[in-house]
């Protein structure tokens, strides 16, 4: 029987196993699980600080994770334009791109 591999296991598993299991157990185990912020608010603040920062790579990921932990299409785009005024329009700009596809994706 074989375990189903987590997102971190598929991304680099293979040549980073080591960061594969604290991205699995450390971060979504231990940090993520933390009960002074819901799941909600942890997407809410992961998706800001990704825009801020120009993560591109992750973003994809966090977006759908945001979706799955209950935010809203709307509260999204609307976070993602504020941001726009603090991280920069070309941020912005490109997390708007890459949200349309993750909202594309989901639809299907």
């Amino acid at each position: 029987m074989t375990q189903k591999q987590s997102p971190a296991q598929k991304a680099f598993g293979d040549i980073a196993p080591g960061l594969a299991d604290y991205t699995d157990n450390v971060l979504f185990g231990d940090v993520w699980k933390r009960p002074g912020l819901s799941p909600r608010d942890r997407s809410l603040i992961t998706i800001a600080t990704l825009v801020a920062l120009y993560r591109l790579n992750e973003l994809p990921f966090h977006l759908k994770l945001g979706l799955e932990n209950g935010l809203s299409q709307e509260e999204i785009i609307e976070t993602i334009t504020h941001l726009a005024f603090y991280a920069g329009w070309p941020a912005a700009s490109t997390a708007i791109s890459i949200a349309r596809k993750v909202f594309a994706d989901a639809a299907q």
